[in-house]
């Protein structure tokens, strides 16, 4: 059966995705990630990159703006980037519609941060 862990409550001090997904692992079977969190100098997520193309979706000011990701945040997010792919090589690329795979996608409703991308994953059913 297919499963998508989507975690809210981004903003505040009661934690963040990491530790969501770190317990989601804990009480769930091994999930991946295919997005993670970026944040802006006042620590409110405002964007998100794609461990599949290393792009970065934008979602200050009301709008998904996506751009290219710069070297820095590629040498940042490569460990992840690696767990990522090697889970969907093996896996396959159905894997998620086949109950296989299962993804944690932050969501914040307020600046639609991993609406689209939740959505993209729901097609797939």
């Amino acid at each position: 059966m297919p499963r998508l862990i989507v975690v809210t409550g981004l903003t505040g001090n009661d934690g963040d995705f990491d530790d969501a997904v770190m317990l989601a692992n804990r009480v769930f079977e091994q999930c991946v990630t295919p997005y993670l969190v970026l944040h802006d100098d006042g620590g409110t997520p405002c964007a998100l990159i794609s461990l599949s193309d290393l792009k970065i979706t934008n979602y200050q000011d009301g709008a998904s703006v996506e751009i290219e990701s710069a070297d820095e945040h590629k040498t940042l997010v490569s460990e992840f980037r690696d767990e990522y792919l090697l889970a969907i090589d093996q896996m396959g690329p159905d894997a998620f519609a086949a109950g296989l795979l299962f993804p944690a996608i932050p969501l914040d409703f307020k600046s639609g941060l991993g609406i689209k991308e939740v959505r993209e994953y729901l097609s797939q059913l």
